[in-house]
Parts: C-alpha cells; structure tokens; sequence
C-alpha cells in the first residue's frame, strides 16, 4: 500500500504467509526485537478484522522461542497518546536479556473503588 513504512522500508524478514509478515526492527531495544504485522493494512488493531490477526500471537511466540529469550515483551500500541508512531498495526516482541535492554516502562497503579469497578465490568460486558 502507497504511503505504509511497513511496505516500502528494506526489511530484514523472519516469516511470511499469506496473512502475516514478522522481521527484525531497525531501531532494536535489544537483540532479536522484532515486528509482527497483519498484511491487512489497518492502524488501530479495532480496524483489523478477526481472521487477519489469527496468526499473530503465534508467529509472536515462535519468534520468542527462536530468540531464546526468557524474558520478553509483547506489546502493541493504538494512536499517538499511546505511543503508536507508525499508522500500520504492529506487535513488538522485545527481548528482555537485562534490565538495562529491552522495554522499561513505568506502571502508575492507582487505588481502586471495588463499586466503581464492578460498575464498569457491568458496563463493557453489555457491550460486547
């Protein structure tokens, strides 16, 4: 697709089918990071059909196994404010060999209202 980074950048590929493409990234966290990706162009993982993203998580782990790493990350991010930089759908697995490689996040937990939170278990149920 004209315009998608994903589709005009050289790539150093890992696997391909007629759904998925994975390979390595060019700007690693650590070695063995690498992208998996639908070939259904798509920018938030809600514009992906279902079928499009059976492999996904499978290719993700198979990758993670062939790195060796024991400690890794999977992440995949939607629009802007949430980090997502490129407007093409896309899993990271990101070996984690050390603290100082791979992902470092920050997770903000606040306290929780139990009543609120059944309120809005209640609330994304009935919309599903």
């Amino acid at each position: 697709m004209a315009g998608c980074v994903f589709c005009e950048i050289p790539s150093f590929k890992l696997f391909e089918s007629p759904r998925v493409f994975a390979f390595l990234d060019i700007q690693p966290l650590s070695r063995g990071h690498a992208l998996v990706i639908p070939k259904f162009h798509g920018a938030k993982l809600t514009d992906i059909p279902d079928d499009q993203l059976e492999e996904i998580l499978p290719v993700a782990k198979k990758l993670a196994l062939a790195t060796g790493a024991e400690d890794y990350n999977i992440l995949q991010n939607n629009g802007r404010i949430a980090h997502q930089v490129v407007d093409h759908v896309h899993f990271h697995m990101i070996p984690k060999p050390n603290k100082e490689e791979g992902l470092t996040i920050g997770w903000p937990m606040a306290k929780t209202d139990m009543d609120k939170l059944r309120e809005l278990m209640e609330e994304i149920k009935g919309k599903m």
